[in-house]
């Protein structure tokens, strides 16, 4: 399908645990992102609707999607929710590039929710565990920590790897965050501090585990050649790619590579007709620190293994010469399910509009994200430019 679109406003809430319910967080990302549009809208004109949420705690699990567009005042407009575990803010973004390619709708809403905070522990672990496979991985006790950490040390035992890369993506990440006033974690770490942390799942310890978080995104899309309509300053969608696969660790031939990512990230390179060297920072799905390692190699960024020694030479610091993750991360901004891809995508917009402030990537035109669905089992890549 034609994969060339622009975002033309953006809105994003803080990331943390918040006090808000899932109506209020999604009146607020919404809210921003009309505000943002230099020349106005009058929301009639938004012809579809997609809320990207798992729908964490059961709030809202049937016909979620129609309380955007009621809290919004968009009601009566056709609306879609999207479920693809943590990797849904992704999918529905490409679902509504899919939409404005249809005719179908000139200007289309996006939402990313999660509200993950209000419900016990022990439901927090039930629903942090539906999005992998249950009947194998949930039934031998194994949590998304834990097969993280499986993967982790794989990878580091493939690789005569030791901890330290792992340490230095949570404290390039924290660095990050901490110029960051949407997210989380806005505190600094240090190494040392990372490496003697409790173990949560060995090798992963406390610091290399992305929080348990509320928040919502929000983006408007249109038409590439509509979008002069609304901003002197749109920022387009130039390609999109996506992929699966087992969504049991046990059943694919390599647990160090997602294969779902590669099939994703060489769809969007070719639908964008751009090469890996065209681009200027990446926002990865870091979850653990390995996923932030995982994603350098599947992305194509780096040969097999390569991703720890990159990220120790300081290439991906903020301005080093592959950013990786300007607003923090998942590890340090938060992880709000469904809004996370959704969350990405506006650090883009904000970083290509040279409106993110102390985080700004210097020089940056283009950008990647990636979203990635429980252990690896869906992704989606987005790229996008400057103009």
């Amino acid at each position: 399908m034609p994969h060339r679109a622009a975002i033309v406003g953006a809105g994003h809430t803080r990331f943390g645990a918040l006090a808000e319910g899932p109506r209020a967080l999604l009146r607020g990302a919404v809210e921003e992102a009309f505000s943002s549009i230099d020349r106005g809208v009058d929301r009639t004109a938004v012809g579809e609707v997609f809320l990207a949420t798992l729908g964490f705690g059961g709030w809202q699990i049937g016909n979620s999607s129609t309380v955007l567009s009621e809290e919004v005042g968009v009601a009566g407009a056709p609306t879609t929710r999207v479920e693809n575990a943590c990797a849904s803010g992704g999918f529905a973004i490409r679902a509504a590039v899919g939409a404005l390619a249809t005719g179908t709708a000139d200007l289309v809403l996006v939402g990313g929710l999660e509200k993950m905070t209000d419900v016990t522990n022990a439901r927090r672990r039930y629903w942090l565990g539906v999005s992998g496979d249950t009947e194998w991985e949930r039934s031998a006790g194994l949590t998304f920590a834990g097969v993280y950490g499986l993967i982790a040390s794989a990878y580091l035992d493939l690789h005569h790897l030791g901890r330290e890369a792992l340490a230095e993506v949570a404290v390039k990440n924290h660095e990050n965050g901490s110029l960051n006033p949407n997210a989380h974690f806005q505190k600094r770490v240090e190494r040392a501090q990372v490496l003697r942390a409790p173990r949560v799942a060995d090798p992963l310890g406390l610091y290399d585990c992305c929080p348990v978080s509320d928040g919502a995104a929000a983006l408007l899309l249109t038409r590439a050649d509509l979008a002069r309509r609304y901003t002197d300053t749109p920022v387009y969608i130039d390609g999109i790619g996506a992929g699966s696969d087992f969504l049991a660790v046990q059943e694919r031939p390599d647990p160090t590579r997602f294969r779902a990512t590669r099939r994703a990230a060489d769809e969007a390179f070719r639908s964008a007709d751009r090469s890996r060297t065209g681009i200027s920072f990446l926002e990865v799905h870091d979850c653990f620190t390995i996923a932030e390692l995982l994603a350098l190699d599947d992305l194509g960024f780096t040969e097999p293994g390569a991703a720890a020694a990159l990220t120790l030479s300081g290439a991906t610091a903020r301005t080093g010469r592959l950013p990786v993750n300007p607003d923090g991360g998942l590890k340090a901004k938060g992880h709000p399910i469904g809004a996370t891809g959704v969350s990405q995508a506006y650090e883009v917009f904000r970083q290509l509009r040279r409106a993110a402030g102390a985080r700004q990537v210097p020089g940056a035109e283009t950008a990647l994200t990636h979203n990635v669905g429980g252990a690896g089992a869906t992704a989606a890549v987005t790229i996008f430019s400057a103009g």
